[in-house]
């Protein structure tokens, strides 16, 4: 049984911002933490960790009401957040894989394939997507959501700026 007390606090900072525009989807590295990109050029996917700043608010983190929704995606089943993708949790962090088509490491610039974050969401953390860790041989998912694609497509779903 662990000692560590209930209300142990942690610190994050933000390493970079996801930056949305009509050149595609791109991370921006602050200049920082830029020497940790080396190598990672030579990965085809990223895990993007990031901070879902639009719902870092007290009503969406401490809210009971808030541990149970219906989904937008499941129309007719409610589930707990633990659950679901919703982005207003008790700690409003999000991971997205992503297609990995460029690295500048210079410049601090990823691009993308696509990512379900909005344009200057706060990015926490990358890690090199290893099948042999960060893949799972028979995984499953409840029989409501069996409407849903096995695979992501290479270019995402597409997310305009408001629809977290």
């Amino acid at each position: 049984m662990s000692t560590r007390s209930q209300a142990q606090v942690f610190q994050m900072h933000p390493i970079g911002r996801v930056r949305r525009g009509t050149d595609g989807i791109h991370i921006q590295i602050d200049e920082a933490y830029r020497p940790g990109l080396k190598q990672l050029d030579g990965f085809s996917h990223v895990m993007v960790f990031w901070w879902a700043d639009w719902f870092d608010q007290p009503e969406y983190r401490a809210n009971p009401e808030r541990l149970q929704m219906e989904p937008p995606y499941a129309q007719g089943h409610v589930t707990g957040v633990f659950a679901s993708r919703a982005p207003y949790r008790p700690n409003p962090i999000a991971m997205t894989t992503c297609v990995l088509r460029s690295v500048d490491e210079a410049q601090g610039r990823l691009e993308v394939g696509d990512m379900d974050a909005v344009d200057g969401t706060s990015v926490v953390d990358l890690k090199a997507y290893f099948g042999v860790c960060d893949r799972v041989r028979e995984a499953h998912i409840p029989d409501w959501l069996a409407d849903w694609p096995e695979w992501m497509p290479e270019n995402g779903i597409g997310l305009e700026e408001g629809e977290e």
